[in-house]
C-alpha cells in the first residue's frame, strides 16, 4: 500500500472540456460497471475478498471507472451512524476500496447520499431532523430544511476531506476517484415544478466546488425531461415528468461537470413488447447524447443500465442486444468526438453473492457471451481514445484482428478468480 500512495499522488486527474472528456491530453471515455456494495463487502474479513475478486476480474475486461456508495447512514454495517458520528471500521473500509481500485487502475464514481431508503437516504436525514426537534414529515423536506442541508453538507466535507489510511492521500487529492455524484437518482415530487431541486443542486454543488477544485461532479439523475422544455415525448411515460427533475436544466446548474442518465425499459415500459423496449432505449440514448451536445456541450455518461432476468422474455441474447445499444451508440459518438462520455452497466456481483442479486446481477468470474461484449467495448474505446490497451489481462493492441483472440484471454485470465 505504500506504493499506492505514491502512485495516487502522481497520476492525473480526469478532466473535462466543452463535452469531451480528457485524460494527459488524450480523450477518455468510460466503460464502467456498478458494484454499489463494494464498502460494506470490505468492512469483514469473510466478505472482503469479494471486492478484490470483482475489481480484478472488471480491471482484467478493461473496465475504467466503477460507481459506488460513499454512503450508508443509520442501517447495518452504517458508514454515518448519526449526523457527523462515523463508524472508523467502515470508513476504513472505503479507505481500502479506493486503494484496491487504485492498484488496479480503476477510477470510482462516489455517489454521496440515496434519494431511496436504501441505505438510509434521504428518508433518515429527514429523521435526524425530526430528532433534533425539526418540523419536517415528508423525505422530500431533504431538500428543503435547513438543518437537513446541513447534515448533507456535513457529509460531503468528511467524505472530501478524508485522509485514506491506506494511501495517505486525501480524498480530494486523490485521482483515484473519478468523480462526486451529488445524490442516487435525486427527485423531489413534492415540488414537480423542479425548482426546490434546483436550487439544492445549485447550493451542494457549490458546497463541493468550494473543498474540491480537483475532481468532476454531476448529479445522479435518471435522464427524465420536465414539461417546461417541449421534449416529453422522450421520456418513458407522463409520470416521469412529475418528479422534479430535468435532465437539461438540472445539469446546467454551475459546478455540474458532466451530464447522467439511467436507462429501464424494463421497469418503465413493462407492459411493452422487447422490441418496442430496444426502440424506446436507441431513441432514449440518441437524444440524450444530442441534448448533451447541442445544448449542454458537456459530457454524458449512461451511469446505469440494464435489462431483468427476471422479466418475462428474458434472454443473455436479448440482454446482448440491449447492451449493445448502448456500447454501439457511446463508440460511435467517441468516433465522431462526441458528447457521449461511456456507459456503466447495472451491476456485477461476486458468486458468493446471488442473494444479492436484484435481476440485474452479472458475475465477472463466470465468463458468458455478455462479458465478451463488455471485453469488447473496453477495446473499442481503447482504440478511439488512441490509447494503446494496457489491460494486465491482455498484451496491448489496436488492431480489429486480434480483438477476438484478446477476449478470449480475458476470459481464460477470469478463471483465476472462480
Amino acid at each position: 500500500m505504500a506504493a499506492a500512495a505514491s502512485i495516487a499522488t502522481t497520476a492525473s486527474f480526469v478532466q473535462r472540456s466543452g463535452q469531451q472528456l480528457f485524460l494527459d491530453g488524450a480523450p477518455f471515455y468510460v466503460n464502467g460497471w456498478n458494484s454499489y456494495w463494494l464498502m460494506v463487502q470490505s468492512i469483514e474479513d469473510r466478505t472482503r475478498p469479494r471486492m478484490f475478486a470483482v475489481m480484478m476480474a472488471a480491471a482484467a475486461l478493461g473496465l475504467t471507472v466503477c460507481r459506488t456508495w460513499a454512503f450508508n447512514d443509520a442501517t447495518y454495517q452504517a458508514l454515518q451512524i448519526s449526523p457527523g458520528n462515523y463508524d472508523e471500521n467502515v470508513f476504513q473500509a472505503l479507505d481500502q476500496v479506493i486503494a484496491v481500485a487504485q492498484q488496479n487502475g480503476v477510477r470510482l464514481l462516489l455517489s454521496l447520499v440515496n434519494n431511496w431508503e436504501n441505505y438510509g437516504g434521504k428518508a433518515q436525514y429527514v429523521a435526524w431532523a425530526r430528532r433534533a426537534g425539526q418540523d419536517v414529515s415528508s423525505a422530500d423536506d431533504f431538500f428543503t430544511n435547513p438543518t437537513c442541508r446541513q447534515y448533507y453538507k456535513d457529509h460531503v466535507t468528511a467524505v472530501l476531506t478524508r485522509v485514506n489510511t491506506f494511501t495517505q492521500v486525501q480524498y480530494c487529492n486523490d485521482p483515484t476517484i473519478f468523480a462526486w455524484e451529488l445524490m442516487n437518482e435525486p427527485e423531489c415530487q413534492a415540488d414537480p415544478s423542479g425548482d426546490t431541486l434546483q436550487e439544492w443542486i445549485v447550493e451542494m454543488a457549490a458546497h463541493v466546488k468550494s473543498l474540491d477544485q480537483n475532481h468532476l461532479l454531476t448529479v445522479g439523475t435518471e435522464g427524465f425531461y420536465a414539461k417546461t422544455n417541449g421534449k416529453l415525448e422522450i421520456n418513458p411515460n407522463s409520470y416521469a415528468s412529475t418528479l422534479g427533475t430535468d435532465f437539461i436544466r438540472n445539469h446546467m446548474a454551475p459546478g455540474i461537470d458532466f451530464a447522467t442518465a439511467h436507462a429501464y425499459p424494463d421497469t418503465w415500459l413493462s407492459s411493452q413488447d422487447p422490441s418496442e423496449k430496444l426502440q424506446f432505449l436507441h431513441k432514449w440514448v440518441l437524444a440524450h447524447i444530442q441534448h448533451s451536445a447541442e445544448i449542454l456541450n458537456q459530457p454524458v455518461i449512461f451511469t446505469e443500465f440494464g435489462l431483468s432476468d427476471q422479466k418475462s422474455g428474458f434472454s443473455i441474447q436479448l440482454r446482448n442486444e440491449f447492451n449493445n445499444i448502448v456500447y454501439d451508440q457511446v463508440y460511435s459518438s467517441a468516433l465522431e468526438g462526441g458528447a457521449a462520455g461511456g456507459a456503466l452497466f447495472w451491476q456485477f456481483l461476486h458468486k458468493e453473492m446471488a442473494d444479492w442479486n436484484d435481476g440485474f446481477g452479472i458475475f465477472p468470474t463466470e465468463p458468458c457471451s455478455t462479458t465478451e461484449l463488455i471485453a469488447a467495448q473496453s477495446v473499442r474505446l481503447k482504440s478511439a481514445s488512441g490509447a494503446r490497451f494496457t489491460c494486465p489481462a491482455i498484451e496491448t493492441t489496436n488492431t480489429e484482428e486480434k480483438h477476438e483472440h484478446n477476449i478470449t484471454r480475458i476470459l481464460k485470465r477470469l478463471h483465476l478468480w472462480k
